[in-house]
């Protein structure tokens, strides 16, 4: 079982205020859900009849699509941005504090983590603080968040984790099947690249990815999933229905429909106190994925055969 960062000896005060932020998406609130068909035999949810039979290419989002690594990562990210911002001049409670850092990082989650730095210096200043760069930020936070996860990699190494307990259900089988059809696979990834390729590997899934592996970049402007996307798009003279984009944030979804990719949405399950992404099937609805994959790939082989067939 993969543990939170966040042990379950915490005060209960911390979890019941976790428990009880839930932050608002900024999407509409009143969703209306497509009246929905399934994939034969599965529970993969077809809410927009995508273009079928052309694909060869296809991006897959990292964390939390394809990989556990990093789960829990928001008891991580939620409680220094809180510390610093009880550090300015402000009569907001803790509670109000981690509702708003809750309700934004959620909303960026998908983009480059630098966004989120970006974001949390625009709350320092607006209170009066001596706010830091984006990039100290984010280099304080990965001083936190590394510790988790090397510790999860060092299991991998030594052989007391085995590399499918830190990934998604399916999701090797799901890589294999595709990479076996002849699609090019690509991973791109909002975390910064040398961190996706060390987990890719140590995963063993990087050899998979013969189109390529991408991540954030200390200039966050030469990098993004819309940018990975267009350009495959126009390296290889492609329409947009010949590339299938995977994963379970808002982002590339949106990226996917915009260049009319398809759109595969994955409901998966990520731990973290503050039950974030718990809205995370509406986020991609709105976003306007074609199919719905909940919770895991375990139904691998029947995805691949409805796109590719």
């Amino acid at each position: 079982m993969i543990k939170s960062p966040i042990p379950s000896n915490a005060p209960q005060s911390q979890k019941a205020r976790a428990g009880a932020c839930q932050p608002k998406i900024e999407e509409p609130q009143n969703i209306e859900f497509p009246v929905t068909e399934k994939i034969s035999g599965t529970e993969i949810e077809i809410l927009l009849e995508p273009p079928r039979g052309g694909v060869r290419h296809a991006v897959f989002d990292f964390d939390g699509t394809l990989s556990m690594i990093r789960d829990g990562w928001q008891d991580i990210m939620v409680p220094m941005m809180v510390e610093i911002l009880q550090e300015c001049s402000t009569d907001e409670s803790p509670e109000e504090l981690e509702k708003l850092v809750m309700h934004f990082v959620d909303r960026l989650t998908g983009k480059q983590t630098i966004f989120q730095m970006m974001r949390l210096r625009e709350e320092v200043e607006k209170r009066g603080g001596k706010a830091l760069e984006p990039l100290e930020y984010k280099q304080l936070y990965n001083d936190r968040i590394l510790p988790v996860a090397e510790g999860r990699i060092a299991g991998l190494k030594d052989g007391s984790i085995q590399p499918d307990d830190l990934m998604v259900p399916g999701a090797r089988a799901l890589l294999e099947a595709l990479s076996n059809r002849g699609i090019t696979l690509y991973l791109a990834s909002g975390t910064d690249i040398e961190f996706v390729e060390q987990e890719a590997q140590i995963l063993q899934i990087a050899q998979l990815f013969d189109g390529g592996i991408f991540g954030a970049l200390s200039d966050y402007k030469n990098f993004s999933k819309e940018m990975v996307i267009r350009k495959i798009l126009a390296d290889f003279d492609l329409k947009g229905s010949d590339l299938v984009v995977i994963g379970d944030g808002f982002v590339e979804i949106q990226n996917a429909r915009q260049v009319e990719a398809v759109a595969v949405g994955l409901v998966s399950s990520e731990g973290n106190l503050y039950h974030m992404n718990s809205n995370k099937r509406d986020r991609l609805v709105t976003a306007g994925a074609h199919l719905l994959v909940e919770p895991d790939f375990r139904d691998s082989t029947a995805l691949v055969d409805y796109l590719l067939e």
